[in-house]
């Protein structure tokens, strides 16, 4: 059988297609087999349509450790796909096409529109779909076989936890850093008189383009998104998934050069023009405005919350009972004002989770102090809405070394994942040495993280 697969190799290793993007990284070579693996093959062509997805998907820099890189990543993940196909796992087609459409559509929105993906990859889309496809699948069953050989980590003990911390270096235990956990009474500006406000605003301004003045230069002076303001509001071909659906929805409904009515999305009040529309992607110019409240929303929500701060002070009401009856924020109302991370729902905070202007005000503050009045944001839309507020530190975690007493759950999840790390690193290792490997000499040069691939070149003939 071995002897078979060494006249395979040798055919495969033939140079077989014309592919002139690599050809300067390959010494003139245009494209041919740079790897075997058990009966899987790597070829030159696969390399750089992986390093061309990574460029126009991640920005990702094209040279010579790259490919080194990306190489020694297509090796591991032949490994866990032969083994998820002897394992008999099956494919989750949902999964599949739910990422072939992000894939096509960040890389439309990326690269300005689908005549511009088939330029950069020399493809039509839906060649490129069929291609994808297959391998969308096989990373589908490299992450299930990956995420098999990591389920069989048991629950960790106590013991085990505590074994785990006696055998790492102090200097690998992770630092917890110093975390808050805070309360809040917010209260907003008068919205209803802003966003009238800012209503009358847009309508004028659509009025004048209807009288026949440019929408992109009245953009560029008025426009509130300074991403688009500059390019005379326009945003570009992209698809119509990546802006808010009541965006997108007014947008698809609109025939080029027609101005819509104002269209409200979380982060503001809009008008668009829409430029061209191509399948579910369009190009459309639009003016941002975001409601605007005056000093004297701000002095008057200072006020009162300067009157409750001298309440809470006097102990003549608790802040969880204060929050309850006037915070404006229905999130953390209900729960006496305690704060929580949106993403985790954490009631803990690390420096970096909290909006500067949260904590500029409690940074210098000790536990059960409660901040001057702030103006900041609140998590609504993509930047936030202006809200007024008053902060109470709760409790204050000091940076410290993690431990076992004070940070089990961290040190247990470290551990379970440095188990699970290890058990994947044995079945690459005990894989590479039991499976029919060759690598063309070409990649001796590469630095590889594990130096067992070094002993699968094909020797020169």
């Amino acid at each position: 059988m071995r002897h078979i697969f060494k006249g395979v190799a040798a055919l495969l290793f033939a140079v077989v297609s014309v592919n002139a993007s690599a050809q300067k990284y390959y010494g003139g070579v245009i494209d041919k087999t740079v790897a075997v693996v058990g009966n899987e093959v790597i070829m030159i062509s696969d390399l750089e349509s992986e390093m061309q997805m990574m460029q126009s998907y991640y920005g990702m820099q094209s040279d010579r450790k790259a490919r080194c890189e990306l190489l020694e990543n297509m090796l591991q993940s032949k490994l866990f796909l032969m083994q998820a196909r002897v394992d008999s796992l099956t494919v989750n087609n949902e999964m599949v096409e739910s990422e072939l459409s992000n894939r096509v559509d960040m890389l439309k929105s990326n690269l300005g529109g689908e005549d511009a993906v088939e330029e950069q990859f020399g493809k039509p889309v839906y060649k490129l779909r069929q291609e994808w496809r297959k391998d969308i699948e096989d990373q589908t069953l490299t992450q299930q076989m990956q995420q098999e050989i990591a389920s069989k980590v048991t629950e960790l003990t106590p013991y085990d936890v505590q074994k785990y911390i006696d055998e790492t270096d102090v200097e690998d235990l992770p630092v917890v850093p110093v975390k808050y956990q805070l309360s809040q009474i917010c209260i907003y500006p008068d919205r209803e008189a802003a966003n009238l406000a800012v209503k009358e605003r847009l309508l004028a301004i659509r009025e004048r383009i209807i009288n026949g003045e440019k929408f992109s230069t009245l953009a560029r002076i008025y426009s509130q998104d300074p991403g688009s303001a500059r390019r005379g509001g326009e945003l570009g071909m992209a698809s119509k998934s990546i802006f808010w659906p009541v965006f997108s929805d007014a947008a698809m409904s609109l025939k080029p050069g027609v101005v819509s009515q104002i269209v409200e999305t979380p982060d503001g009040f809009h008008i668009i023009e829409v430029l061209e529309k191509k399948g579910d992607m369009f190009n459309a110019r639009h003016i941002l405005l975001k409601p605007e409240y005056t000093s004297e929303d701000r002095t008057k929500a200072f006020h009162t919350l300067d009157s409750l701060r001298t309440e809470l002070a006097n102990e003549a009401v608790t802040f969880g009972l204060a929050a309850r009856f006037y915070s404006e924020d229905l999130a953390t109302r209900t729960n006496g004002g305690q704060m929580a991370d949106p993403n985790t729902g954490s009631s803990y905070f690390e420096i970096d989770q909290l909006k500067p202007q949260d904590y500029a005000a409690i940074k210098d503050l000790k536990e059960g102090e409660i901040s001057e009045p702030v103006e900041s944001l609140d998590n609504e839309g993509r930047n936030g809405n202006t809200v007024y507020k008053i902060i109470k530190v709760d409790k204050i975690i000091p940076a410290h070394p993690a431990s076992f007493s004070n940070d089990y759950t961290l040190l247990m999840e470290q551990a379970k994942q440095a188990k699970q790390m290890k058990m994947i690193d044995d079945f690459i290792e005990s894989r590479i040495k039991a499976t029919y490997i060759v690598l063309d000499p070409m990649f001796e040069d590469c630095v590889f993280e594990r130096d067992a691939w070094y002993e699968k070149f094909r020797k020169a003939e």
